[in-house]
């Protein structure tokens, strides 16, 4: 098991799963994000800015892993939801 497993073990063990299904970003860290994706696309990062959207996208990988190792599967759950839903 590597860390990201124990990692990811750890929250599904102590957040409870309605907690974590529920859980999204802020507005603030989510317009951040789109801001930095823009301006990626647009005119490129500066090298703190690359590091801060890839630490913000594995961030998003983890919670999205962690939703769907906390909820049973089902045809309606939407374990991509995670920090920064799309709608």
């Amino acid at each position: 098991m590597n860390a990201a497993d124990e990692l990811l073990d750890f929250l599904v063990g102590n957040i409870p799963s309605p907690a974590l299904a529920g859980y999204h970003s802020s507005e603030s860290a989510r317009n951040r994000v789109w801001m930095l994706i823009e301006k990626e696309k647009e005119s490129g990062l500066l090298p703190e800015e690359k590091l801060e959207l890839e630490d913000y996208m594995k961030l998003e990988h983890l919670i999205v892993l962690a939703k769907a190792k906390a909820r049973p599967s089902s045809p309606d759950s939407d374990a991509r939801s995670g920090l920064f839903p799309t709608s």
